[in-house]
């Protein structure tokens, strides 16, 4: 569909609407709102918490249009009817306009926090720009999301007063969760990125080696939040509903292929591992 540039005050208005749609805002909103609960359990001040919490989504924002902008070819070529830039609702060049915008104020809006907490962002930011313009088609395309939330918490703990790297064993979870991420975002696409030149890492191992990896590695991100609580009662429940859930998505998912129930119950999977991190508050500071 060819793209026309707006007209009258509707015209516009949809326009905005097709561009808050490019921001993935579903995935921008989860990374927000887990980074926001972390602030919480390590205990920033108010004001650094919701300075972080809108950084992180410009962050996620930007990420969103620049994917989308890079793969509307792609998404065209697939049928993809859920992206706007693609179906020609809204322009590459304003799409990119507004990822680079929204970068530097991710960027800037860091900058209260602390050089430390800018410095780990744009280690983030880069990660997931990378993926998005190099990484994605190519068989290291899992690394940018291990090195991006691998970092996340560490964005947080810089950003306090007394800025501090954070625990290993919460920087691993947070890898781990990037891993299952990729994979279970991943999955439901793999014939329809192939048939467009995509070879990620999911594509390279298949279908159901990737989905026991992003399982794996929701539930040992469990395993590292448990130990890194002291496995506590509640860490261990926490580790317990991982396995269940692992197991109930790998058995359906293995017999019924993965659709985008699974993303959701990975989501809830996830959960259950940033609740843990939160647990774990400020045991999560070196």
């Amino acid at each position: 569909m060819q793209y026309r540039a707006p007209g009258t005050l509707g015209d516009m208005l949809r326009q905005a609407g097709a561009l808050a749609r490019s921001t993935h805002p579903i995935p921008a909103i989860g990374v927000t709102v887990i980074t926001v609960l972390l602030g919480v359990g390590v205990g920033l001040e108010p004001w650094r918490i919701v300075l972080l919490g809108v950084a992180i989504a410009l962050n996620q924002a930007s990420v969103g249009l620049s994917n989308d902008a890079l793969d509307a070819p792609r998404d065209r070529a697939a049928g993809r009817s859920d992206k706007p830039v693609a179906l020609g609702q809204i322009g590459s060049g304003p799409v990119w306009i507004t990822a680079v915008v929204t970068a530097a104020l991710a960027l800037a809006l860091t900058v209260p926090l602390g050089l430390l907490a800018v410095a780990a962002h744009a280690v983030f930011l880069g990660a997931a720009w990378l993926y998005n313009v190099i990484a994605k088609p190519t068989p290291l395309s899992v690394l940018p999301y291990i090195v991006g939330f691998g970092i996340l918490p560490a964005i947080v703990t810089l950003s306090a007063v007394a800025p501090v790297w954070p625990q290993w064993w919460a920087m691993a979870a947070g890898a781990l969760l990037g891993i299952g991420a990729h994979f279970a975002n991943t999955l439901p696409d793999l014939d329809a990125d192939r048939r467009t030149g995509v070879r990620g890492t999911p594509h390279l191992i298949g279908a159901r080696a990737s989905l026991l990896v992003t399982w794996a590695a929701l539930v040992l991100g469990a395993v590292a939040v448990a130990y890194g609580s002291g496995f506590t009662l509640v860490a261990l429940a926490g580790l317990a509903v991982s396995v269940v859930l692992a197991v109930v998505g790998v058995l359906v998912a293995w017999r019924r292929g993965a659709g985008r129930w699974l993303f959701v119950l990975v989501i809830v999977a996830a959960v259950v591992d940033v609740v843990l991190l939160v647990l774990a508050g400020r045991g999560i500071r070196s």
